[in-house]
């Protein structure tokens, strides 16, 4: 199994709906907003070479919308889903398996493109999984959420035939489990961002590698109170954060951020402040 990290460009969100009720005072010493209060994230998400399997796991925003919706989230950078797939010597035409850990628009954007008036897979070949607790959430929205999930990201993948569902495990003290996925990879489902958002677990190179998702998006979410606005169940988040992150500290598991503009991963350490991270790294560097 090799893994590689796959940026996909970089856009803006505001920094207090990032960051939930921590001050801004406090805040944005750790990802400095602009004028508009808007903060940079990156768009990262990970490629699992493993036998005969190229796994994507997320795939960004996408460039199908038009140029009123991405004026709302100014996107920056030079990378491109398709850039970072060649330069470690791949097409998206190789893609076996989407991974969606979740279905917002920055996650699942890259799934469907364009080709004349049609809405297709741009990824031929692969299977693209969810599970369907959070597909039906999805499909279905409440009206907080609503403008998360595009229909155009979603509907498509379905009327493909290429969609297929993970079964989610029971709950167990509260919490959802977790199940494996393929020989090496579990997933866990956490439930406090999204509805059974999916995060792949790792053994690699020894190691335990958990892709976070929207759980921890950057290494400033780490603090417990760092929730985002954008959470539907804020308490739910703090728990599973609690939990995971001891028993992140106890394995020495390595965090892989999908978000965080800066750090691609990291380790944790005890400190009189709590839980915190110990080591910066690229994934490559492991």
């Amino acid at each position: 199994m090799k893994l590689y990290s796959v940026n996909t460009g970089y856009f803006k969100l505001d920094g207090g709906a990032m960051f939930g009720v921590v001050p801004k005072s406090i805040w944005n010493k750790i990802n400095p907003a602009d004028e508009n209060n808007l903060c940079s994230w990156a768009l990262r998400c990970m490629l699992i070479e493993d036998g005969n399997r190229l796994i994507l796991v997320d795939n960004g925003n996408g460039d199908k919308q038009d140029a009123k919706f991405f004026s709302h989230y100014h996107l920056h950078g030079d990378d491109t889903l398709d850039k970072s797939l060649a330069a470690h010597g791949f097409h998206r035409d190789d893609i076996t398996d989407v991974f969606l850990t979740h279905l917002h628009f920055d996650h699942c954007g890259g799934s469907i493109v364009r080709e004349g008036d049609k809405l297709v897979p741009g990824f031929k070949n692969a299977r693209f999984w969810s599970n369907k607790e959070h597909w039906d959430w999805a499909v279905y929205p409440n009206e907080r959420e609503k403008a998360s999930f595009l229909k155009e990201n979603i509907l498509p993948i379905e009327e493909s035939g290429q969609l297929k569902m993970v079964e989610v495990s029971g709950m167990h003290d509260g919490r959802l489990g977790s199940t494996p996925f393929l020989p090496g990879i579990d997933i866990r489902f956490v439930s406090g961002h999204t509805e059974a958002m999916m995060l792949p677990q790792i053994n690699y190179n020894g190691k335990t590698v958990v892709f976070m998702a929207d759980l921890l998006p950057s290494q400033g979410h780490i603090p417990l109170p760092y929730v985002m606005g954008y959470d539907m169940f804020p308490l739910t988040t703090l728990n599973e954060k609690k939990a995971f992150l001891k028993e992140a500290l106890e394995g020495d598991y390595i965090l892989f951020f999908e978000h965080d503009p800066v750090y691609e991963c990291c380790t944790l350490q005890q400190t009189e402040r709590g839980i915190r991270p110990k080591e910066f790294f690229k994934l490559d560097e492991m």
